[in-house]
């Protein structure tokens, strides 16, 4: 089956248990129509280059997906009738990294600069 990475952002205002709801409920989304969600991060809340729908921030989210191209069709259809989430992006790729994303090792990598600055 293809692989996608579909990310989306929400809108600033909602909690994180919102935001892992609306990540619940795209992955039931892919599964009920036979595709599979292999890894879901959440990155978190980020700065926007500019506003969108008047929002300066927003809440990151990515899913890999393993599904046909009808359930990602699907998957955006509903994406766009929400109104907590502001953009998404959908792109097949040939395959999904293993391990950690870039945003996910970019975090890990600011945390180790912080501790070293911390020691001295």
């Amino acid at each position: 089956m293809p692989l996608y990475e579909h990310v989306f952002l929400a809108r600033q205002d909602l909690s994180q248990a919102q935001v892992d709801a609306l990540a619940a409920t795209a992955t039931e989304i892919v599964e009920a129509n036979q595709g599979k969600v292999t890894k879901t991060e959440t990155w978190g809340l980020k700065s926007l280059a500019y506003k969108i729908a008047r929002n300066r921030k927003a809440h990151f989210v990515l899913l890999n997906i393993d599904a046909p191209a009808g359930v990602v069709a699907e998957l955006e259809r509903q994406t766009a009738i929400n109104e907590d989430v502001i953009r998404w992006l959908t792109v097949r790729v040939d395959e999904h990294e293993s391990g950690p994303s870039v945003q996910m090792r970019k975090n890990d990598r600011e945390r180790a600069k912080r501790r070293e600055r911390e020691e001295f």
